[in-house]
Formats: C-alpha cells, structure tokens, sequence
C-alpha cells in the first residue's frame, strides 16, 4: 500500500465518522436537552420528596441525607438515558461492564469513600446524636451542624467547622453530652473549719435549687457533699442538673448563677469563706517580725 493510499484511507475515514457525528446531532441536542430539564427535575423532585419526609419525621438529618440520595439517584437514570438517546448506549454499557469488570481494584482505591458513604446510610437512620447536639468523637468536641455522604459536620465552641468521616463516627465512642437535655455541673465553695457544715448544706442546697435553670428530680437528684479538708477551708462540693441544649452557654450560665446565689447565703448565715493560710518561716538568728498596721482615715472632715 503506498503512501497516497493511506491518505485516501485516513481521508474516508475522517468524512465518515464526521457525517456519523452530523447524523447523530440531533440525538445529541435532545440527549443535552434531556439532561437539562432531568437536573430541573431532580431538583423539583428531591425538594418535594423533602417536604413530604419532614412533614413526616422530625429528624432533619435523616430528611437533608435521603433528599441527597433521591436527587443523586434521579440524575444518575438521567445521564444513562440521555447517553442511550444520543447514540452512546454502548458507551454506557461499557463503563458499566468496565466497573464490573474492575470492582475489586475500584474497591480498594476507593475504599474509604465507599466506607464512608455506606456509614452515611446507616447514620441516616441510626445514629447516637441529632441536629445541635453536643458530641466528643476523639478530641473532637462540638455541635452536629450536618450528615452528608462522607463526612458528618461539627461546629467547634470556638467557632472552627470540622469534618469527620462518617467511618468514624460508626467505629469510635461517641459522647453525646445533650442527648436527653440534661446535664450535671458541680464546683467547690470553702467554709471555716468553725462554721457549722450541717448548715452550710442545707442553705447552699437551697439555694442551688431555687437557682433558674436548676433541675432537681429523683432522677436528677443536687446534693452538697465534704469533697476534703483543705489548708484553711473545709471544701464543700455542689453536685446539680440543669436541663439545656446550649451545653457550652446555658449550661454555665445556670452554674454561674447557682455559684453567685451559694455565695450570697453563705454571707447571709454568718458563715465564712476564709483565704488560703499563708505560713512564715524564721530562719537563722531571727526571733522576730517587725509588723507595723497603718490605719487610714479615708473620711472626709464636714
């Protein structure tokens, strides 16, 4: 075969996959066509299929994960129609054929996002936390802001937005500090060895308990115990409950408010919060501390 021929070769070639290509024009408009109004479509679909879910589950999580689902899935049939409608069926079939064909070497190098969508479906429908809740997962401390396909989203109380794999919210501990609402605080106050504790329990306890915020049940129960015996205080420790979902603000504000309210019965009852008992040692020759105690008279003269 000379030269000259393998051009006319190549030439034919070029014309007739050219007209191939202007006789499968109009398949492939209506192939873009269809892709356009099938991504309309998903997105009208998907936005009823959520208002029909939330109007039947109060679980917004589980609602925004399975819209995502139906709208990915919707778009998925549409691209495949559109490539059988232009002409490309065969082109489909062979990416299908091929992802067949490569599942194992597609499963490995894909490993973690498939893991980690798969851990998505499950958390959609069974999950320790909900929207706003308060969970540790490792280090990692914050509110649940979002689920989606490979990552659920926290919100750090320092304001940091963090990602964690959907894959290890199912295989580590999780801590939900706000599951039920209820959440217990505690802090230490110091009486005087000479006040008397049995009163110091009893009036703290009271007004831990008629403190705004402060739940106090069987269930839940506040109490005041000797927690220990410390240089110059007898150290008295405060156990409450407080019911709120703003773990970070309401729940310390109620604690500062049950600690602003144990400081002022304590006053009220004659009872004393000493300071720390400073010792001074003399070394050497030294038998003695000069003091001097200057009196000032900050009155002013009528």
């Amino acid at each position: 075969m000379t030269f000259s021929d393998t051009l006319i070769k190549l030439k034919n070639s070029i014309e007739s996959f050219w007209l191939k290509i202007i006789d499968q024009v109009p398949e492939i408009i209506v192939a873009i066509l269809i892709v356009t109004i099938g991504f309309l479509a998903a997105n009208f679909i998907s936005k009823v299929f959520k208002k029909t879910i939330a109007s039947k589950s109060k679980d917004p999580l589980m609602t925004n994960f399975l819209t995502k689902v139906v709208k990915f899935g919707i778009i998925l049939l549409v691209i495949m129609f559109a490539l059988k409608i232009a002409g490309l069926s065969g082109v489909a079939t062979g990416l299908l054929t091929a992802a067949g064909a490569s599942a194992v070497i597609i499963g490995f190098a894909f490993k973690d996002i498939g893991e980690n969508f798969i851990s998505g479906v499950i958390l959609s429908f069974k999950r320790p936390f909900d929207l706003d809740d308060t969970i540790l997962v490792d280090d990692i401390f914050g509110k649940v802001k979002a689920l989606e396909f490979r990552y659920t989203k926290l919100k750090t109380f320092d304001g940091r937005d963090v990602y964690i794999p959907n894959s290890d919210i199912i295989k580590k501990a999780v801590y939900n500090y706000t599951e039920d609402g209820y959440y217990r605080l505690d802090f230490v106050v110091g009486i005087d060895y000479d006040d008397d504790i049995d009163l110091a329990k009893k009036v703290i306890i009271n007004a831990v308990v008629n403190t705004v915020g402060v739940i106090n049940t069987a269930e839940h129960q506040c109490f005041v115990t000797v927690d220990s015996l410390g240089v110059s205080t007898v150290n008295l420790k405060v156990i409450f409950w407080t019911k709120t979902k703003e773990y970070k603000r309401g729940a310390l504000e109620t604690k500062s408010d049950a600690i602003k309210n144990v400081k002022n019965v304590i006053i009220e009852n004659g009872l004393n919060m000493p300071a720390d008992i400073k010792e001074i040692k003399l070394y050497g020759s030294q038998d003695s501390i000069p003091v001097t105690v200057k009196t000032e008279n900050n009155k002013k003269s009528s």
